[in-house]
């Protein structure tokens, strides 16, 4: 690392929290208000990064008990398969990126999406599907329905 005026000194912008919080030292922690006594107890200081959105895809869709499961599990009970697009996974994961609340503000986002949709399946018995893409996750736009074919009364 270079030093002095040939140095490339990085703004405050140009670090990612994650990178910077690496680089503690156990005088950090004293200046920052932590007793000696506890600080000497710590055998190592490990950092954590932020969640990028591939990462925030997989906490949506992998787990046994992931959000998307969960609501097609709940649609699943009233007859109607739910499908969310590619692009609407990665638009959740942009947004719970650019709100900075990381796998916490997955589920607040997923519930504002789903809450009409959620509200409306029951009463409605001529729906097979629900298609969630992209644009119902970033400009609030009705989901596709697939409707279920009538039986015809003889």
């Amino acid at each position: 690392q270079t030093m002095g005026f040939a140095a490339n000194i990085k703004s405050k912008k140009e670090f990612k929290l994650g990178e910077l919080l690496e680089q503690v030292q156990p005088e950090d922690l004293l200046k920052f208000g932590l007793i000696p006594e506890f600080i000497g107890r710590l055998p190592v200081i490990a950092t954590l990064h932020e969640l990028n959105e591939d990462a925030l895809i997989d906490i949506l869709t992998k787990p046994k008990n992931a959000l998307v499961k969960q609501y097609q599990k709940l649609l699943e009970l009233e007859g109607v398969s739910l499908r969310f697009s590619d692009g609407a996974l990665r638009a959740v994961a942009q947004e719970a990126i650019k709100r900075k609340s990381g796998a916490r503000g997955l589920r607040s986002i997923l519930e504002n999406m789903m809450l009409d949709i959620m509200y409306d399946i029951p009463s409605r018995d001529d729906i097979a599907e629900v298609i969630i893409n992209e644009e119902v996750v970033r400009h609030g736009a009705e989901p596709m329905m697939v409707y279920a074919p009538r039986a015809e009364s003889a």
